[in-house]
């Protein structure tokens, strides 16, 4: 990372008001649900269950099995139709596991509750492992590698930053369960081994942070921490390091934190006071080009267009659908892919034209780039394919944060170039 060479965030109009305060919309599965087998860029997932099988909410039906462990389980009760490659949010067909919904939705516990006081933090890291909590606010990162042999931590930080424009699906979340976000809280800092945990929250939430503050009361331990409300804060390294000053090379461990969601901890802390996964989510559906924007609690493997349609649909026939948020959500030119246990939002613009001019070599994208990198010089380097640029460039601290092209007065997507040269290296280094 290089030093800092300008502001490297910016405060964004984030929107929030189109859903901060709505009510929140159930939607319900339809006929058929698709659970995506991957987790992150792995598909080495075995299917627990086979066609014709009777599964229930809850159910267990497959486990990624590599260097990592996720169990699946089904977010309705019905009879399992095989398997499809549809279109995943992450741009790449994938495998799903059809099951065929029969709107019963009866429920059985894959596995028993535990107290977190009394177990162990061996005992604790399993459970995580073996309830499937991952990462919530768009990784899906298996939760239980941040703690498993973890050592020296000092800090764990809970992120309810959600520094992305339109996104409020964590505050929905944490406000409608906040016992959960205390119960998991309190596990994951016994399991980190801190002395202490900080909630990260922004300053401008005025009306929220009285209410978690009065909501960990009795943990002395347990503070919140406002901050700044700029993007990308959210950010782990942008995180870590405006609550302890601290940069770090790789991991957060290296400098005695862990981070995580705050939408992440609530699921951990419903998995141990109720026996019970992730099966549904909460994910904003937000932007112009949607006519009622509003939180959903949707059941995984719902497709998007089932979910736009409980909206109100379309505000009209010329629209951008984004996987995830404005700024780092990827743009799909379907809305047959399905909401996964790690979704956070659907974001819907209208497609307004572009006008795009030569660089201006202004620098604003390298002064704002939070990691420290020179967006327009990878740019350039990617056009000539110029390998040995671009391996001195550092490409791959690139967090794909979309600030670069925010910020640029000539309107380049800068931050799509540096993707293609990124996905040019590592096509490089395969062969």
């Amino acid at each position: 990372m290089s030093l800092l060479t300008g502001p490297m965030r910016k405060h964004l109009d984030g929107h929030k008001e189109l859903t901060s305060h709505t009510e929140l919309v159930k939607v319900e599965a339809g006929s058929l649900v698709y659970i995506p087998l991957i987790n992150g860029n792995s598909t080495a997932v075995e299917v627990l269950v086979k066609e014709g099988d009777r599964v229930k909410v809850g159910t267990m039906i497959a486990k990624r099995n590599d260097h990592f462990t996720v169990p699946y389980f089904s977010s309705v009760s019905g009879t399992v139709k095989g398997i499809q490659k549809m279109m995943h949010a992450g741009l790449r067909p994938v495998d799903h596991l059809v099951i065929e919904n029969d709107g019963k939705n009866e429920t059985e516990q894959p596995f028993g509750t535990l107290n977190y006081q009394t177990a162990t933090q061996e005992e604790l890291v399993s459970f995580m492992m073996n309830a499937g909590i991952v990462g919530c606010g768009g990784a899906g990162f298996p939760s239980y590698v941040k703690y498993r042999g973890c050592k020296g931590i000092d800090l764990l930080i809970i992120n309810a930053v959600e520094c992305e424009p339109y996104i409020t699906a964590d505050y929905k979340n944490t406000s409608l369960n906040m016992q959960d976000l205390v119960t998991g809280v309190a596990a994951m800092l016994k399991m980190s081994g801190a002395k202490e945990a900080a909630i990260a929250i922004k300053t401008t939430k005025k009306d929220f942070i009285p209410t978690v503050v009065e909501a960990f009361k009795d943990y002395s331990n347990i503070n919140v921490k406002e901050v700044p409300d700029v993007y990308p804060m959210g950010w782990e390294r942008t995180l870590v390091y405006e609550i302890t000053k601290k940069r770090y090379e790789k991991l957060p461990g290296e400098v005695g934190v862990i981070v995580n969601n705050a939408t992440t901890a609530i699921a951990f802390g419903q998995a141990l006071s109720k026996g019970m996964p992730i099966t549904h989510k909460y994910v904003t559906v937000s932007g112009d080009g949607i006519n009622t924007p509003a939180n959903v609690l949707v059941p995984v493997g719902v497709k998007a267009a089932d979910v736009i349609a409980a909206c109100g649909g379309y505000s009209g026939e010329d629209v951008l659908l984004i996987a995830g948020g404005p700024m780092m959500g990827k743009t799909i030119t379907t809305d047959q892919f399905v909401i996964t246990p790690y979704s956070n939002a659907l974001t819907v613009l209208k497609n307004k034209p572009v006008n795009q001019v030569a660089c201006l070599r202004c620098g604003r994208c390298s002064d704002h780039c939070p990691a420290g990198l020179q967006p327009v010089r990878i740019n350039q380097a990617e056009k000539s394919k110029n390998v040995a640029m671009l391996e001195k460039l550092s490409i791959m601290d690139c967090i794909e944060c979309g600030m670069c092209s925010f910020v640029c007065p000539s309107k380049i997507d800068v931050t799509e170039g540096v993707r293609r040269a990124k996905r040019y290296m590592a096509l490089r280094a395969k062969k």
